[in-house]
């Protein structure tokens, strides 16, 4: 082989080393764009999912207020009708008291 060819070949040796590392940089940039597409991606389904369960729980939450707000408010209704009624016993005990403390007062 001539000289000239070996240079030749090295030469296209080189070119073909040179065309094969930019492929490779090319494929290398390519794999980190869409490796960050796709973190951006997840990144935002994770977003979305944690507003998600943020909601739901404040849901559950205001749910579990409202069932426990009208318990308070039937027991609170319960007990004021309990009070109530033992005062209005309590009204009927004062009153006899009180005509039994007038008529011994009138009669002495």
């Amino acid at each position: 082989m001539a000289k000239n060819e070996i240079l030749s070949e090295i030469k296209k040796a080189e070119e073909n080393a040179t065309k094969m590392i930019d492929e490779a940089i090319e494929v290398k940039n390519k794999r980190i764009s869409d490796a960050r597409a796709e973190a951006r991606e997840i990144l935002k389904q994770g977003e979305i999912d944690s507003h998600k369960s943020a909601q739901d729980s404040f849901k559950s939450g205001e749910e579990k207020v409202l069932v426990e707000r009208d318990r308070v408010l039937k027991d609170g209704e319960q007990d004021a009708l309990a009070m109530a009624q033992k005062a209005q016993a309590n009204v009927d005990k004062a009153v006899d008291y009180l005509l039994i403390e007038f008529e011994r007062a009138v009669h002495e």
